[in-house]
């Protein structure tokens, strides 16, 4: 059996909660998975906006959820008070979100089908001018971020409530990452955010940023990898979608001998 990560340490930067699947995947190719999220996350500090939005539940028309910690972080507390409306329709940003979803018994979520994004959402027919002008739209989502979905939803015409229902955080030290680097023992890093980037480049010193800057990282997004270039990093890797577009480009990936 051919395990092209055979000998390769990888780092996984994902929050803790979303890395299980890739990290397997890269043991299962014989890598060795390294979890160093560069998000923490947590509850959101005040729970009131969300105690309302659930509260009002039955005066929105659609619901979208940004990522899988917005359904962690909201679903819970929502089930505990009270049912999901019949008439709620959800929409996801990606086939992650659309999964945590269905763990909490809710089906036939609507998501974007090739890119994971506000701009591939805000292309779906649902949330169109005609569709959300006059109407409710509830986005349940981390503390900053883009604000590009909710202005372009009320430039469509929606009422539009967006909810912080988790925080994200750096962490507060690099870690094992700059000994690794200083001992020629880190490969490769896949990268799921531009925060989380910058988190990395903020913690790191000097000789660990010039470490990075020659290291393989491997990004899903175009966004974060315009980001990546302008950083400095010399090796960015674009990859497909999910964990599946991840793997594919680590397993297609020249490595050096050794």
């Amino acid at each position: 059996m051919t395990l092209p990560l055979r000998g390769r340490r990888i780092v996984v930067t994902r929050p803790r909660a979303q890395a299980a699947q890739l990290l397997a995947a890269i043991a299962e190719q014989g890598g060795e998975a390294l979890l160093f999220p560069l998000l923490e996350i947590s509850p959101a500090p005040d729970p009131t906006p969300l105690q309302a939005a659930i509260a009002g539940l039955d005066s929105y028309a659609l619901a979208i959820f940004i990522s899988p910690n917005a359904v962690a972080f909201s679903l819970p507390v929502l089930l505990a008070r009270r049912p999901w409306p019949t008439t709620l329709r959800r929409l996801a940003i990606g086939p992650g979100t659309v999964t945590a979803l269905a763990g909490y018994g809710l089906a036939d979520t609507l998501a974007p089908q090739e890119r994971f994004d506000s701009e591939a959402l805000l292309e779906l027919p649902e949330l169109q001018p005609a569709r959300v002008a006059g109407r409710r739209v509830l986005i349940l989502r981390g503390n900053g971020g883009r604000e590009l979905l909710a202005d372009s939803l009320r430039e469509r015409g929606a009422t539009v409530d967006p909810v912080t229902c988790y925080q994200r955080s750096a962490p507060a030290t690099a870690g094992p990452l700059p000994e690794l680097w200083r001992r020629g023992q880190l490969d490769a890093l896949t990268i799921s955010s531009s925060e989380g980037l910058r988190n990395l480049c903020a913690l790191l010193d000097e000789p660990a940023r010039q470490s990075l800057q020659t290291t393989p990282v491997f990004v899903p997004h175009r966004r974060i990898a315009e980001l990546a270039r302008s950083l400095g990093l010399q090796q960015v890797i674009p990859t497909g979608p999910a964990d599946a577009g991840i793997m594919a480009a680590l397993g297609a990936f020249a490595w050096p001998r050794r």
